[in-house]
């Protein structure tokens, strides 16, 4: 299914599905959402992206390994649980800090970084799996 019509398109529901995951993990703890469907989303997207253009071309796209970026994720969602521990209250304990951005307070927690550790841990593994199926089909 390599038709011009799919290799013009993908980019562009590429770039509207990756945005679309990152809108589903921020919203994670207040609505259905988070790091695990967001990183399905932005999986299948560069899946997608594969088909239409090559696994080259995704290769590019995302500069790192894909099993790389599993590893910085495994470790963000890691250091978030520790992060806890440092503090002296029960392991995985949400934390929240609210530093003023601008005039603005953003409040920041520890279940964001582990939420964001889990969305590249899920982006990394199924894309490095997606992208070795697909280096296989087209040998």
């Amino acid at each position: 299914m390599n038709t011009l019509i799919f290799r013009t398109v993908a980019p562009g529901l590429t770039a509207l599905m990756l945005l679309f995951s990152v809108f589903v993990l921020l919203r994670g703890h207040n609505e259905p959402g988070g790091g695990f469907i967001g990183g399905l989303i932005a999986a299948s997207a560069l899946a997608i992206f594969a088909i239409a253009r090559g696994v080259g071309s995704v290769r590019r796209a995302i500069v790192f390994h894909p099993l790389a970026i599993a590893g910085a994720g495994l470790l963000m969602a890691c250091c978030a649980g520790l992060l806890s521990l440092f503090l002296a209250v029960p392991f995985m304990t949400g934390l929240w800090i609210y530093p003023s951005l601008f005039g603005v307070e953003v409040p920041l927690s520890s279940v964001m970084l582990f939420d964001i550790g889990v969305y590249l841990v899920v982006v990394g593994s199924l894309t490095s799996i997606a992208l070795a199926l697909e280096e296989r089909e087209v040998e």
